[in-house]
C-alpha cells in the first residue's frame, strides 16, 4: 500500500460531511431517516476500498467505539437541551419514563427467550445479548421526528432518552452484579448507584452553570464539552450511571429558571447566560451532527454483507422485531396513548445497540450469535420507522403549526359550550 496522503483524507472527510448534509435535506422532504443513507454510504465506501484492495483494518472497531461514546454524550446532551420542564409536562415525562421502563424490561425478557430458545443455551448470556436489542436509539429518533407534532415529538425524545439511560444501566448491571450477591444486595447497590449519580449530577450541573456565565474567555464551549466528556468517562470508570450526569446538566442549563429559584436566583445573570445557552445549543447540534455522521458511516464500513445472507438470522430478527412491536403496543395501550400508530412503529435500534454489543467482554461472548441478527434488527426497525414517517408525513405537516397538547381540556370546554346553549 502506498504512503497515505493526508490531503486525500481531508477531502474524504469533507465529502462525507457534504453527503450527510444533503441526506438531512432528503430526509426532511421524504421522512426517510438520514441514518439509513449514512449506513448505505459506509457500505458503498467499503465496497470501493475492497475494489481498490485497501484493507479496512481491525482498528476500525476501536475507532467506531470511541466515536460512538462521544456521539452518545452529544446526542443525549442535544436531547436534554430540547426538553422544557413545566407543570403541564409532568404527565408527559412520567408517561414516557414508565413506557420506556416497562418497554425495556419486557422486551429484554421476551428477546432473551427467543435468543435462549434458538441460539444460546444459557439464559444469562441470552439476556446479555437481548438488552442492547431492546434499547431505543435516540441517535436515530431525535433527528427523524423533527417534523412530527410537538406532543408526539417530545414524547419520543423523552422516551428514547430514558430508554438509553435505563438500558445502559441495566446492561452494565448484568455485567457487574449478576451472580455476585443476593437480590436484596443487588437492589441496594443499584439504588445507591442511581442516588449517588443523581446527587453528583445535580451538584456538578449547578456548579457548571454558575461557572459558565462567569468565564470571560471566548473559548468556553469546547472547554465545557471537554469537562462533560471527562466527567462521563470518570463516572463510567467508577461504575456510575454516566448518562444521568449529561441528561441532568442539559435539563438544568435549558431550564435554569426552574432550578435557580429563591436565593439561588442571585447566581444567575440572564443577560450573560441566555447568549451562552444559544451558543451551546448550536455547538451541540453541530457536534452531534458531525459525530453521528461518522459513527454510522464507520458502522457501514465495518459491516460484512455476508452476514445478510443468513436466513436463520433474518427469521430470528423478525421474531425480535415482532416482540418489540408487541410490547410497545401493550405499553402504549396501558398508558392510554392516543392515535399511537406513529409511536408504535417509531422504535429503531442503532448507536446504543452497536456500542453495547462491542462492550460485551470476550469471556461472555457467544460465537454462535450471528452479527446478522444485529444488522437485520437495526435495518428492519429503521425501515419500518421510515415507512411510517413517510406515510404519516403529509398528515404531520398539516398539523405541525398547531402546538396544543391538552386535548382533553379542549373537549371539556367544547362540551361546556354546548351545554350552555346560545346566549340570551
Amino acid at each position: 500500500m502506498e504512503h497515505f496522503n493526508p490531503y486525500l483524507g481531508v477531502i474524504a472527510i469533507c465529502i462525507i460531511v457534504i453527503f450527510s448534509y444533503n441526506f438531512n435535506i432528503i430526509s426532511r422532504y421524504t421522512n426517510i431517516p438520514s441514518v439509513l443513507l449514512l449506513i448505505g454510504l459506509g457500505i458503498a465506501i467499503r465496497q470501493g476500498l475492497q475494489a481498490l484492495q485497501i484493507e479496512v483494518g481491525e482498528n476500525l472497531v476501536h475507532l467506531l467505539e470511541m466515536v460512538g461514546i462521544v456521539g452518545l454524550i452529544m446526542i443525549v446532551l442535544e436531547a436534554a437541551l430540547e426538553l422544557e420542564l413545566s407543570r403541564e409536562k409532568i404527565s408527559l415525562i412520567l408517561r414516557s419514563f414508565f413506557i420506556a421502563f416497562f418497554g425495556l424490561f419486557l422486551t429484554s425478557f421476551l428477546t432473551a427467550y427467543i435468543i435462549y430458545r434458538f441460539i444460546v443455551a444459557d439464559l444469562y448470556t441470552a439476556m446479555l445479548y437481548a438488552v442492547p436489542l431492546s434499547i431505543l436509539s435516540s441517535a436515530i429518533i431525535i433527528p427523524s421526528v423533527a417534523r412530527l407534532m410537538k406532543s408526539k415529538r417530545e414524547f419520543l425524545v423523552y422516551e428514547s432518552a430514558f430508554s438509553d439511560i435505563l438500558g445502559i444501566m441495566f446492561f452494565y448491571f448484568l455485567l457487574s452484579e449478576a451472580g455476585k450477591s443476593s437480590i436484596g444486595g443487588i437492589v441496594l447497590n443499584v439504588s445507591l448507584n442511581i442516588l449517588s449519580t443523581v446527587v453528583l449530577a445535580v451538584v456538578v450541573s449547578y456548579f457548571l452553570v454558575w461557572l459558565l456565565q462567569r468565564i470571560n474567555s471566548q473559548v468556553k464551549m469546547i472547554l465545557l464539552i471537554s469537562v462533560l466528556v471527562m466527567l462521563y468517562a470518570i463516572a463510567k470508570m467508577l461504575h456510575l450511571s454516566s448518562l444521568i450526569i449529561i441528561l441532568i446538566f442539559g435539563l438544568v442549563l435549558n431550564n435554569y429558571s426552574h432550578f435557580f429559584r429563591w436565593k439561588l436566583r442571585s447566581w444567575i445573570r440572564e443577560e450573560r447566560l441566555k447568549p451562552v445557552l444559544e451558543d451551546f445549543h448550536l455547538i451541540t447540534t453541530e457536534a452531534a451532527f458531525f459525530i453521528r455522521t461518522f459513527f454510522f458511516v464507520l458502522f457501514g464500513i465495518s459491516l460484512e454483507l455476508i452476514d445478510l445472507v443468513d436466513l436463520n438470522a433474518a427469521l430470528i430478527s423478525l421474531g425480535i422485531v415482532g416482540s418489540i412491536i408487541l410490547v410497545r403496543f401493550i405499553c402504549l395501550k396501558l398508558f392510554r396513548v392516543k392515535n399511537m400508530v406513529t409511536e408504535l412503529f417509531v422504535a429503531p435500534r442503532g448507536l446504543i445497540t452497536i456500542l453495547l454489543f462491542f462492550s460485551i467482554p470476550a469471556a461472555k461472548q457467544f460465537a454462535g450469535f450471528s452479527p446478522g441478527i444485529l444488522l437485520y434488527t437495526i435495518l428492519i426497525t429503521s425501515v419500518i420507522m421510515a415507512v411510517v414517517l413517510v406515510v404519516k408525513g403529509k398528515e404531520t405537516e398539516r398539523f405541525e403549526v398547531l402546538e396544543f397538547d391538552d386535548w382533553d381540556e379542549l373537549d371539556k370546554e367544547i362540551a361546556e359550550l354546548k351545554n350552555a346553549g346560545p346566549a340570551g
